[in-house]
């Protein structure tokens, strides 16, 4: 599929920037309906005037969503995540983010549509929050 290469410093896995920023902007056209919902609830600055990216690259990975100002990335996970090599992958994924100063929230996409307004509540209190532990809900 795609090429180790080093752009700027940094490595960026299998793919090369190109090919990243190219499945970046195709993720942003076909949100899944979980996403959707959560991004109609993040974008403008409506959720305490953050700004925040959906489907953003960072290295090898394309985040959900991504709050530059926070640094802080918001994860919504679907059943293949929670396999043994989902989690494994996940793990990998956030041990990497971390090392960039970024904080990863998960939840699972079924939040979305039990909870909404508890995830919102839970990525208000981790805008506020200084913590650098990930959490998983």
């Amino acid at each position: 599929m795609g090429r180790w290469s080093q752009t700027g410093g940094g490595i960026f896995g299998m793919y090369n920037r190109k090919e990243i920023i190219i499945k970046s902007k195709e993720l942003r056209r076909n949100l899944t309906p979980e996403e959707a919902v959560l991004w109609t609830q993040l974008k403008s600055h409506k959720l305490n005037n953050s700004k925040w990216r959906k489907q953003h690259p960072i290295g090898s990975y394309i985040l959900d969503f991504y709050c530059p100002g926070a640094k802080l990335c918001v994860e919504l996970d679907g059943s293949s995540h929670y396999t043994y090599q989902g989690a494994k992958e996940d793990a990998v994924r956030t041990a990497f983010l971390n090392t960039k100063g970024i904080k990863v929230i998960r939840f699972e996409n079924r939040l979305i549509w039990d909870n909404l307004q508890g995830v919102l509540d839970i990525i208000l209190q981790e805008l506020d929050c200084n913590s650098t532990e990930n959490r998983e809900y």
